[in-house]
Formats: C-alpha cells, sequence, structure tokens
C-alpha cells in the first residue's frame, strides 16, 4: 500500500476510533470553534504544533506559511489575524519560529529565488534591522539561531501594530501575543517573552488614537 492509499485507511481507523470512544464526537465538533489559541508557524513539514503543544482539536486555530511571517501587505495572514481576534476571540496569539529554518536559511544565502525572494525579503529586513547585533556573532550556526529570534519578535512586532489586535490589548487587556521558538533537534519549546513593555519603544509609532495608554 502507498502512503498515499495510507492516509485514508488510516482515517478510516481513526473515526471509527473516535466513534468508539465518543459516538457524538464528531457531530459536537461540527457545530463550533472556540479556540483559545491562534498559532502562526512556519510551514515546515517537521514541525507540528498539535503534537509539542498536546492539544485537541478545536483548542489551536492555526496559520502557517513559509519562515512564520507576518507581514504588513498579506492578505492572507491578516485575515486569519482579523477573523481569530475579532470572530473566534482568541485569547493567545503565538508567533512560533524554529531552529533550522530553511526560509531564514535561504534570506541570508544570497541565492535567487525567483518568486520567493519577495517573500524573503520580509526576513531580510528583520537582518538589516538588527545588522550590527548578527554581524557581530562569528558561528553561523549561533547567529542563524539568533536570526530565528529576532524574526519571531519582529513578527509578533507586525501582530501588536494592528488595530483590531490593539483594541483587545489596551481595550478589553483580555489578549496576549507570545514569542515562541521550536527546537527541532530537541523537541523543545521555548518561550522568549515577548512583552508590551520590551517592544512599546516601537510599537508607539504605530498606536492608534482610540487605544487607551499603555500600562507597563
Amino acid at each position: 500500500m502507498s502512503l498515499y492509499d495510507q492516509v485514508f485507511s488510516h482515517n478510516k481507523e481513526w473515526v471509527q476510533h473516535q466513534l468508539d470512544l465518543d459516538p457524538g464526537y464528531f457531530s459536537e465538533m461540527a457545530k463550533n470553534q472556540t479556540p483559545d489559541f491562534l498559532y502562526i508557524g512556519c510551514s515546515d513539514s517537521r514541525v507540528s504544533p498539535d503534537a509539542f503543544m498536546g492539544t485537541k482539536p478545536g483548542d489551536v486555530f492555526i496559520h502557517r506559511n513559509i519562515a512564520n511571517l507576518v507581514p504588513n501587505n498579506d492578505i492572507s495572514s491578516l485575515a486569519v489575524l482579523q477573523y481569530a481576534v475579532e470572530s473566534l476571540k482568541v485569547k493567545h496569539v503565538i508567533v512560533c519560529g524554529h531552529y533550522g529554518c530553511g526560509g531564514i536559511k535561504a534570506s541570508v544565502s544570497h541565492d535567487d529565488y525567483g518568486y520567493m525572494n519577495t517573500w524573503l525579503r520580509n526576513i531580510q529586513d528583520v537582518y538589516r534591522i538588527h545588522r550590527d547585533e548578527l554581524d557581530s556573532i562569528e558561528d553561523a550556526d549561533a547567529r542563524h539561531r539568533k536570526l530565528v529570534e529576532l524574526n519571531v519578535r519582529e513578527q509578533c512586532l507586525n501582530v501588536m501594530k494592528l488595530s483590531f489586535v490593539q483594541k483587545r490589548m489596551f481595550g478589553s487587556k483580555d489578549i496576549k501575543v507570545h514569542g515562541w521558538v521550536y527546537d527541532l533537534a530537541n523537541g523543545q519549546l521555548t518561550d522568549t517573552q515577548v512583552s508590551i513593555a520590551d517592544l512599546e519603544p516601537n510599537l508607539s509609532i504605530y498606536r492608534f488614537k482610540e487605544s487607551t495608554p499603555v500600562e507597563l
């Protein structure tokens, strides 16, 4: 049996297993979704958020793209964010990068990736902003890991720039933005402790008038 055919065979077994445990599992699942988390991560096939977060279907609203970016003009990620924040009322927005990210590596390779160049430019902009810090790191692997972390930080800032996110961060104060990094080599997940206080010097430029003052 091919791997493709195995998928459907596994699906039938999984469906029956779920029904054996709970006959109403699928009928209840189909009614609505009320996730607490919006997870924005990399499309890398080795990174499986449901596995390392230990969550169940319905717990996490997921958006994935190359190098877990939230570009200012990307309709896809912005639509996901607005729906998750305004309609699903998620309590946590997570931007999760990972060490060994191919997109991060490609962005500093100086190779021509055609149409992908435009997407990778978002990461190159992160490098430009933090160039002095990154160029001071002699070890290539350590520099890569730092760029992964800084990219997560900048994407968290991009999330916080959005007016509908700010309304909940500074208005109802019932949502938090987190920056995570996953290590493929050991499976460990790290919270980089991104905070409003940490990002405020840059975030203040993007603040909207209707947002209440930041309480640090």
